[in-house]
């Protein structure tokens, strides 16, 4: 009984960060809703400098429970630069705390404020999260066919005229690679084959849309291009790649070790024509998938479980972390202690996520 007790207990590790994580979303979002108002007849500069300041507080507090709290070991490959930069971030895609991941790079180059993400149009409908993206910069796209090219060049150019710092996220593939689900990579091995291009085997074959759509527009504002690789160690078994974790597997430190790869790419050496640029970012898929053949399958034990050349144990200090965590878990908890503060609380839960689901309701 003791021992269930015990690993019950160890498997809710996640409870304590999903709670706090969740439960300030309600002070966050009636901060900005503040200043949004304050700001109306302001420059729209000074409205973007404090959202980027206000999401880099609520995003500190997300590191220093995914980072800090969890403990994992950051180790860093290549080239990342000590400075922000606007630039496109293109990633393989494998778990949902790859949002978190590009967090982990912008933070160690003072640009957290910065991120901002290509997202699938569900996740619009996230209550309060999913209306908020939207206003900090970040751009719902459907699918394929659907795929609305006009808008998202609208959204990008005006970012573009009004200065916007950009650290856009994009994950080419379109959707979470696992490899056991088969039948998701058998597809994305033939759409390759069919048009010529070459076969993968730990990533997706990437579409090229959103990629081509972001730089065409931005290509004259950004800096380079960050090429990311990621692998998450610790499900693998004997050199099998496993499904990556999930945010809660992640939270109860299932994960000791990420490693990331980032490969620095000026802009002057990315295609700009569209089909040209296709072929460019298979390429770069193809890169990546022969650092994680290497990775998992490496005859080789000194090159196996790492990525090539010099590692980086990069640790995240908890004074970037903890106050923020502090600061909007105060202002909640003292928000609940009255009868009218406990009220607003949930007022902005209720009505901020139907206002926010009219929102997008009305700009879809």
């Amino acid at each position: 009984m003791l021992l269930s007790l015990v690993l019950h207990t160890y498997s809710m590790r996640y409870l304590l960060p999903s709670v706090v994580l969740l439960g300030t979303a309600p002070t966050y979002v009636l901060a900005w809703g503040v200043w949004r108002l304050l700001s109306a007849f302001l420059p729209a500069r000074f409205y973007q400098a404090l959202d980027d300041r206000l999401y880099c507080v609520y995003q500190s507090m997300v590191l220093f429970f995914f980072e800090n709290y969890t403990g994992v070991q950051i180790l860093l490959y290549g080239d990342l630069p000590k400075n922000k930069e606007n630039i496109i971030y293109l990633a393989n895609h494998q778990s949902t705390v790859d949002w978190i991941v590009a967090d982990i790079l912008a933070i160690r180059q003072n640009a957290l404020g910065h991120v901002r993400y290509v997202l699938k149009e569900g996740l619009k409908w996230l209550p309060l999260y999913g209306f908020y993206f939207a206003q900090h910069g970040g751009i719902y796209v459907k699918r394929s066919a659907k795929f609305n090219e006009k808008e998202m060049r609208n959204k990008l150019q005006s970012y573009v005229n009004a200065g916007t710092p950009m650290y856009l996220v994009i994950f080419p593939e379109g959707t979470r690679y696992n490899p056991e689900q088969t039948k998701v990579l058998s597809a994305s091995q033939a759409f390759a084959a069919q048009r010529g291009l070459a076969v993968l085997k730990h990533v997706l074959t990437p579409r090229i849309k959103a990629t081509h759509v972001a730089f065409d527009c931005m290509k004259n504002y950004l800096d380079a291009i960050y090429d990311v690789t990621v692998v998450y160690e610790g499900k693998d078994n004997g050199g099998q790649r496993r499904e990556s974790p999930t945010m809660t597997e992640f939270l109860c430190k299932e994960c000791p070790k990420i490693h990331i790869h980032i490969d620095r790419i000026d802009k002057k050496d990315v295609p700009e024509e569209q089909e040209h640029m296709r072929r460019w970012l298979h390429e770069r898929f193809e890169i990546k998938d022969k650092m994680l053949i290497e990775f998992y399958e490496s005859p080789d034990p000194e090159r196996r479980k790492r990525f090539p050349g010099k590692s980086v144990n990069s640790k995240l200090s908890i004074k970037k972390t903890l106050p923020s965590m502090l600061i909007l878990s105060g202002l909640t908890a003292g928000m609940l202690m009255t009868d009218a503060g406990r009220k607003l609380y949930v007022n902005t839960w209720i009505y901020g996520t139907l206002l926010g689901c009219l929102w997008v309701t009305i700009k879809a």
